[in-house]
């Protein structure tokens, strides 16, 4: 097998694509000129790729976003590039051409065993006890903000559950209350996410990246000045964890790590959280049989003698984490993941070069009729206890899959939790007639219109 020079020191990476001639015997098409099939991707990233497949197979090239890249789809590919039990992928070269700009040497930019020493450093900020910590200011914010919303009428959700994901960040990563803060922190965010798939990729005044760019500056220098102040506290907030966190020989991180990774992880909270909530609202408000069912799980679970839910009681919400994971699988807050390959290597028959770009797709996996039967049907009972034993483990990757599993995990399970608890309790919800919303799915699902719903008061 040939190598790619590989220099594990950041910027210094030399990883050329190679030219199509290398990629020639690989069925597929580069689109357009210049744009490639950059639009089509943006516009129906599911239905490109199932038109992809049904022409050229499992296996295909493409071109977008400036660069030729082959996918390899199902859930043996998952396994085959997400556990890369051999190190043929790297995840930061995969991930650089749409986010290094923007969250450079954040958890997801970093490969092999830099990766496994910040994620264990990490790792302290999302063990048992911090968690519970932090349920309790999901808990009381959630509650907060569900007060705010109309007690009954048609109200947009997804900005408003945005909103509300982005104070709960602020509350369990900041440990504080965003207040004035709340809108220029919520614009960086939007303008960083939105520059990550920006057509254009230089940061040239007036355009997408550049308002990205900017963003990101602020909200950097924003973490920055805080970090020796939290070092010498002892709060109980994500970001203080990371700021008193050590590496195994019991060094701290630096600070543009402890940045870069509280960057990316707030953003990866708030808008992978707003994405999976409205996903799920929608799909029990179009499904109140299970709107139905949820709700008496909620009102059946024991709570503490002044009637709030209590952290000890989550895993017992089994129906909702069932109906949360099936809205997961129907809109996935990542729909494909890109990995760039370090050596030669061969996948089902094909020979694919070193330095080219990879593609996995989350979405198609999750609707592969083989896999879950009438995939289009919301159907929680998938995930019913067993009901996995003889499915592909890689089947469903709504969070990744091996050492890049996402680290905040259990954390969105919390928090998805604690919001069905409070919202069923408080609302009833339903469409619109005759209204079906449109969803964008790059580069985080959102619903285009905001999600009209229609909120009655629980009976």
């Amino acid at each position: 097998m040939s190598a790619v020079a590989f220099d594990p020191v950041p910027g210094k990476v030399d990883v050329r694509s190679p030219p199509l001639s290398a990629l020639a015997h690989i069925p597929g098409s580069d689109g357009w000129p210049v744009v490639g099939n950059t639009f089509e991707v943006l516009a129906d990233p599911k239905g490109v790729v199932e038109r992809k497949v049904q022409r050229y197979g499992l296996v295909y090239r493409s071109r977008a976003f400036g660069e030729r890249n082959v996918s390899l789809l199902g859930p043996d590919a998952n396994e085959f590039v997400l556990a890369d039990t051999g190190k043929l992928f790297s995840s930061r070269l995969g991930w650089s051409t749409l986010i290094e700009r923007l969250f450079p040497r954040g958890l997801i930019m970093l490969d092999f065993d830099e990766h496994r020493l910040h994620r264990r450093a990490i790792s302290v900020a999302f063990k048992a006890g911090p968690m519970k910590s932090y349920f309790h200011g999901l808990n009381a914010g959630v509650a907060a903000q569900i007060a705010r919303w109309p007690r009954q009428g048609e109200m947009r959700f997804y900005p408003a559950v945005k909103h509300m994901t982005l104070e709960l960040a602020a509350n369990s990563f900041l440990g504080i209350q965003l207040g004035p803060e709340a809108e220029w922190i919520r614009r960086a965010f939007v303008d960083m996410v939105a520059a990550s798939v920006a057509v254009v990729r230089a940061p040239i005044p007036g355009t997408t990246m550049y308002r990205g760019v900017k963003a990101r500056d602020r909200m950097f220098d924003h973490f920055r000045r805080q970090i020796a102040v939290r070092r010498d506290g002892e709060g109980d907030d994500i970001f203080s964890h990371l700021c008193r966190a050590s590496h195994e020989d019991g060094s701290l991180l630096p600070p543009d790590d402890i940045v870069n990774h509280m960057s990316f992880l707030m953003m990866a909270a708030h808008d992978t959280l707003a994405s999976a909530l409205s996903s799920l609202v929608y799909r029990l408000a179009t499904n109140p049989d299970w709107q139905d069912r949820l709700r008496d799980e909620v009102s059946r679970l024991e709570t503490s003698q002044d009637g709030a839910l209590t952290f000890d009681r989550l895993d017992d919400m089994v129906v909702t984490e069932m109906a949360f994971k099936e809205a997961l699988r129907l809109t996935p807050p990542v729909p494909s993941v890109p990995r760039r390959a370090l050596r030669d290597f061969e996948f089902k028959g094909f020979r694919i070069p070193a330095g080219a770009a990879i593609m996995v797709n989350t979405i198609y996996t999750h609707y592969m009729p083989d896999l879950w039967p009438d995939p289009e049907r919301y159907r929680p009972t998938r995930f019913a206890e067993g009901a996995s034993r003889d499915r592909h483990k890689f089947a469903f990757v709504p969070f990744g899959g091996g050492a890049h599993m996402c680290i905040g995990l259990n954390f969105a399970y919390m928090q998805a939790k604690c919001f069905v608890w409070h919202f069923l309790r408080n609302f009833a919800v339903s469409m619109p007639p005759h209204h079906r919303p449109k969803w964008q799915m790059w580069p985080i699902p959102k619903p285009r219109d905001g999600l009209r719903i229609i909120l009655t008061p629980a009976r």
